[in-house]
This record gives structure tokens, C-alpha cells and sequence, in this order.
């Protein structure tokens, strides 16, 4: 059992007996799950955040923590020590096989890459490129029961030229390398359009592949079988958002517990908070095909439910993934992400003195100096629809040094900033703004005034999954709201987040600082 884990002060899925959907409110794109020697684990798209390709650990498939991640660097390094926003780890498959843990995933500039350990919370090993190519995404390994190793993966259409088409190919035993002529396997351009996140299964001796269809906020989930992995292949739909509010459901992954129960981990998307992960129900029909939800009307479709009855015979302490942090650990807190690969010259963690983050002010790259430029944004994701972010910030600049600046920042492509900055006048407090950050926007001073104190509190508050209000406190008891709303917007294939930044807008032979003593999450 999980026991003495995090618990959200503003989302929990355990109701006791049943659970509500979603299990996990937070951005966990495209999650895959495997049963692991003791208990559940699952992985989900982390694109250029890093580090990526988070690792969450489950003993009943509702209550879930992060434990690690499986890069802690993306690669090429070069490449990605700046922001790539949208590229990177696209919809890995996490798999325990012969006592080793194993995930795919399919960078689209790239490749399809593999990364293994024997212990899921790491570390685990460099990563090794499978199939280099453009275009390939969506990667998921089987090994049969012949010792033959098989991978079905996709094609991104802005990479290839070509998608809605689903591909085998196969590997070398060991799952490190792409052998013969990979082949299209289905065509769902007719009733299929956009099938992609290929999850592939062996049941009862016919191979099966779990892929959504329809697009993201709008699709299904289908089902493909077949007698051998070319094929050739049928398909069946599944899963459907039918008379429910439950928009999609997408892309996800199978697993059965010890007690012979079937469950599916999916993401349903809602715009600015994210891909939220759901569970659902699933049972197989005496016809060979799983039905995945509930089906109210015996039509072999199935819709995700709300609540539902906990898994039998699993047990877990109430607990979900990591939000607030006192930085008083010695090592950062796995909620946290960088916008690209992360330098030693960013942060130092102080665990004395109660715990505090040290950011040095770094650089804004680009003319525009723009936040969605800059590698250093220390960012988690949007815990829940309706919450408040908190941070208790010491701000250090160098005196002689203008245009040195840290704060709270909600990112997306639009971002919103409540800074200490220094200036020709002075310390002052300003909120910053920038639309369409993404296609070249500039930021936007909204409102500026002097500050009588390095030590501040700053929060945003969040309602309905984008409207914010920004507030500052010098005492942490009396908020003043500072600054005009702002309408927070997803990022590229991610959710909105919110996290802490230090930047300068010039180069010097030395740096001020934002210390973080807390950051706080509450309703």
C-alpha cells in the first residue's frame, strides 16, 4: 500500500468506495500503463519538458504518485537545450517484460527510441534509438510468445505527409533495433480518420492494437485485431462519448490486475487545463472484442463513466501526484519541469533555513525576450480546473544590473507573469502579459508600481481551468489584488502551467537571484 504520499487540496478521485473520473486531474498526455512487479505503473507524453517521460506508481489504479522520470535529459542534447515547444517524447508505451521495464516512444523529428531499467523509479538506461526517421510516433512493443519482438507505431502527418495509417515492424529480440521492411497494416482514412497511439496486446492468441480515432477532443477509441501482426486487420470501435460529457475518449492502455479484472487508463482533453487521465471499466465479449465503459444499450460501444466502483481487491492510501513544494528535499520535486534541458548554472536547493529554491537570473534568448523563449522556467502542471498557486519569493538583484526580473508565471501560449524587477526607479512589482506567445507576440507591461520590500508572497488564483487573477502579499496574511485578469491558454500539445522564473534581459559576468521558500497549492 501507498502510504504517507502527497494528498491535493484541490482534487481527489478516491470516494471511498468509488472513485470519480478524472483519477488524475493534470495534464498526463496520452498515458500507458503496465503491471510492474508491485503494483502499477504509468508513463504519459512529456514532449520538450524535461525531465521526461514522468513515471507515476499505483497500487489500485485510482490513487496515484510520481516516483521518477525515465529521461532526465532529451536527446539530442543539443537540440534541446531550448525550448522545442510541441516536440520531443510523443505517446510512449511502458511495458514490463523479463523482469526489465521498458518504455517506447516516437520523437517525430527523430525516430523511435527505447529507454529500459530494472527498477521503474531509476535509473534507467541512456536511450537507444530503434527506427531513425522522420514522422514516426506512437511506438508500442510486443514480444511474442516465439521470442520474435514486434513494434506497430504511426505517422505524424506534418512530419510524413501521410497519416491515418497504423504500421508493424520487426525488431531484434531484445527490442533495440527495427528489422525488415516496416508495412502499413491499416488504411483508416474512410472510417478511421486520425487513428494513431497504437497500443499493441497479444489475447487469447489474436494480436490486438488499442487506437483512438476522430482527433483528440472530438474522437473514439478503436479497436484492431488480427490473426498475425501484418494482418491482415479489423476493426471495431469500442468506446465512444455517447449521452456523456466526457468529450473524446482518447488514447490509453489495458492492463488486467491480479484479480482478473480488466481497466483501461485513457486521457479525455479539456482545453487549457490538458489531456486528463481517466479510468475506466472493461470487460471482453464472448465475439473476441472488449467493450471499454459501460454499455447501457448492448450495442458492443461502451461510454466512460463519472464514478464507478473502485477496482476490486486493491487497496491504496489516499494519494495523488505531487503539487506543493518547501524545497526543503535536497533534490527537486519530481512535479517539476523545465521548458528544455536543464544547466547546473539555473538553481541551487538550499534544504537549510526550512528549505528554499535559489533561481539565478539567466538570459532571455531572442529579440523578443520572451518567456516563451526561455529555457528556465521552473513549471508544473495545472493541478485541477479551480485552484490557487502561492509563492513565497526573496528577490536579489544584481544593483548594478537592470533588467533582472523573477516571479509567478502561468505559461501556455499566452502567459501571464507577476514579477519583482529591478529598474532605473528602482524595486517594482509589475505584471507582464503576452499574447500569442507561440507566433512571435511581445510582452505587455499592465500594470507596474514600486515595491517597499525584497520579501513578497505572490498568487494567482484560477477559475473555470483559465481565468486568473494575479494578488501580492508583504505579510502573507493581506492580499492586494494587483495586475488586470487574465485568460490562461493551453500550451503546444500541453496544458497551461505555473511555476517560478528568474531572467535578465542583459549578459554580465554575474547574476542576482529569486529565492523560493514555498510554493503552495490550495482551493
Amino acid at each position: 500500500m501507498l502510504q504517507g504520499q502527497y494528498v491535493s487540496k484541490v482534487w481527489q478521485a478516491d470516494q471511498g468506495r468509488t472513485y470519480q473520473n478524472p483519477v488524475i486531474y493534470a495534464d498526463y498526455s496520452d498515458p500507458d500503463v503496465c503491471v510492474g512487479r508491485d503494483g502499477f505503473y504509468m508513463t504519459a507524453s512529456s514532449f520538450n519538458c524535461v525531465p521526461g517521460l514522468p513515471i507515476l506508481y499505483s497500487t489500485d489504479l485510482v490513487n496515484w504518485t510520481i516516483v521518477g522520470h525515465a529521461l532526465q535529459m532529451l536527446t539530442p542534447e543539443e537540440h534541446f537545450n531550448l525550448p522545442q515547444h510541441g516536440n520531443g517524447v510523443w505517446a510512449p508505451a511502458i511495458r514490463y517484460h523479463n523482469n526489465e521495464y521498458y518504455i517506447y516512444w516516437g520523437d517525430p523529428d527523430f525516430g523511435i527510441y527505447m529507454v529500459k531499467t530494472d527498477n521503474p523509479r531509476g535509473p534507467w538506461q541512456e536511450p537507444v534509438l530503434v527506427k531513425p526517421g522522420k514522422g514516426l510516433i506512437d511506438a508500442c512493443p510486443l514480444w511474442d510468445e516465439d521470442g520474435r519482438a514486434w513494434l506497430s507505431f504511426a505517422f505524424a502527418g506534418s512530419r510524413r505527409g501521410l497519416k491515418s495509417v497504423l504500421l508493424m515492424t520487426e525488431m531484434t529480440p531484445d527490442g533495440t533495433r527495427a528489422i525488415g521492411q516496416a508495412r502499413i497494416i491499416y488504411d483508416g482514412h474512410k472510417d478511421n480518420p486520425t487513428i494513431e497511439g497504437t497500443k499493441l496486446y497479444k489475447y487469447e492468441g489474436r494480436y490486438y492494437i488499442f487506437s483512438p480515432a476522430g482527433g483528440v477532443s472530438t474522437g473514439w477509441q478503436e479497436v484492431l485485431r488480427a490473426r498475425h501482426p501484418f494482418g491482415p486487420w479489423e476493426a471495431k470501435t469500442v468506446m465512444a462519448q455517447g449521452q456523456t460529457d466526457i468529450n473524446g475518449p482518447h488514447q490509453g492502455g489495458w492492463v488486467r490486475t491480479a484479480q482478473g479484472e480488466d481497466w483501461f487508463v485513457h486521457f479525455q482533453d479539456v482545453g487549457v487545463v490538458g489531456r486528463i487521465v481517466h479510468l475506466n471499466p472493461m470487460v471482453w465479449g464472448q465475439d473476441g472484442w472488449p467493450v471499454i465503459g459501460v454499455d447501457s444499450d448492448k450495442d458492443g460501444v461502451g461510454e466512460p463513466v463519472r464514478q464507478y466502483r473502485k477496482p476490486a481487491g486493491l487497496q491504496s492510501a489516499v494519494c495523488t501526484p505531487q503539487e506543493s513544494d518547501e524545497f526543503d528535499q535536497g533534490e527537486l520535486g519530481l512535479q517539476w519541469q523545465w521548458q528544455a534541458n536543464p544547466q547546473p548554472e539555473w538553481y541551487f536547493l538550499d534544504p537549510t533555513r526550512g528549505g528554499r529554491i535559489r533561481l539565478f537570473a539567466a538570459d532571455l534568448k531572442g529579440p523578443r525576450q520572451s518567456l516563451w523563449d526561455a529555457a528556465n522556467l521552473l513549471l508544473q502542471k495545472f493541478p485541477a480546473a479551480d485552484f490557487q498557486a502561492t509563492a513565497r519569493v526573496v528577490f536579489e538583484p544584481k544593483k548594478q544590473t537592470l533588467g533582472e526580473r523573477g516571479g509567478l508565471v502561468v505559461m501556455g501560449m499566452d502567459y501571464a507573469a507577476l514579477s519583482l524587477e529591478m529598474t532605473a526607479e528602482g524595486l517594482q512589482l509589475t505584471q507582464r502579459i503576452c499574447q500569442k506567445a507561440d507566433r512571435g507576440g511581445r510582452e505587455e507591461v499592465a500594470m507596474r508600481r514600486p515595491l517597499p520590500q525584497h520579501s513578497v508572497y505572490l498568487r494567482v488564483s484560477v477559475r473555470n481551468g483559465r481565468e486568473c487573477r494575479f494578488a501580492y502579499s508583504l505579510d502573507g496574511r493581506r492580499y492586494t489584488d494587483f495586475g488586470t485578469p487574465f485568460q490562461a491558454r493551453e500550451g503546444k500539445w500541453i496544458g497551461a502551467k505555473v511555476g517560478v522564473y528568474c531572467t535578465r534581459e542583459t549578459s554580465s559576468n554575474d547574476s542576482g537571484w529569486l529565492d523560493v521558500e514555498s510554493f503552495t497549492i490550495t482551493k
